[in-house]
This record gives structure tokens, C-alpha cells and sequence, in this order.
């Protein structure tokens, strides 16, 4: 059998990676390798960090919906409890928008949960 080079493909392999890294600053933009090393850290960041951020909004929607509870006389920990046994079934992101934009609104779903 006959041996098989891979000059072709191998030169489609770093034109595709060389193509991933444009706008990268010095070499990691220029060299084969340099790119290869960062286009495979910079996907691997791009993976963690997409978990990454759904932690970080999840905080910030706890922090918000505390926040808006605290003004309305109870702590987040009480209202998602009393929201529990009142069968109101509003994730925290939706609470959270509740609380920015329509007070009265959340304050209406406050006095609901702590009154059922």
C-alpha cells in the first residue's frame, strides 16, 4: 500500500485553526502552534464559562429578589418558602425581573405568598 502525506489537509487543518484566532494579539495569531495552544484554552474557557455564567446570573437574581423582599418587610429565604407552600410557581429570573421592573407587582406576589 501506498503511504498517504497529509499536505493538503494538514494545510486546511491551519488555515481553520489560523482562521479561529484573527484578532489575536502577536504570535498566537501568526504561528501554527501558538494558535493551536490558544484556540484550544480559548475554547475551553468559552465551555467553562458558559456554566460560569449561569451561576453568576443566578446570584444576581437571588440578590435582586432579596433586595426587593427586604423592602417589602421579609427576607428571600421567607418569601421562597412561603412562595412554596402557596403553590406560586415563579422561577427566580422571572421573580428578579418582577422586582426591577414592576415593584408593585412583586409586592402584590409578597403579600400573596405571606398571606396563603
Amino acid at each position: 500500500m501506498a503511504r498517504v502525506k497529509t499536505g493538503p489537509y494538514r494545510r486546511q487543518h491551519h488555515k481553520k485553526v489560523l482562521k479561529m484566532n484573527q484578532g489575536q494579539f502577536g504570535t498566537r495569531h501568526r504561528l501554527f502552534r501558538r494558535a493551536n495552544e490558544a484556540m484550544l484554552k480559548s475554547l475551553w474557557y468559552s465551555y467553562r464559562d458558559r456554566r460560569t455564567r449561569r451561576r453568576d446570573l443566578r446570584n444576581l437574581w437571588i440578590a435582586r429578589i432579596n433586595a426587593a423582599a427586604r423592602l417589602n418587610g421579609t427576607t428571600y429565604s421567607r418569601l421562597i418558602h412561603a412562595m412554596k407552600k402557596a403553590n406560586i410557581a415563579l422561577n427566580r429570573k422571572m421573580l428578579a425581573d418582577l422586582a426591577a421592573r414592576d415593584p408593585k407587582a412583586f409586592a402584590s406576589v409578597v403579600s400573596k405568598a405571606l398571606n396563603s
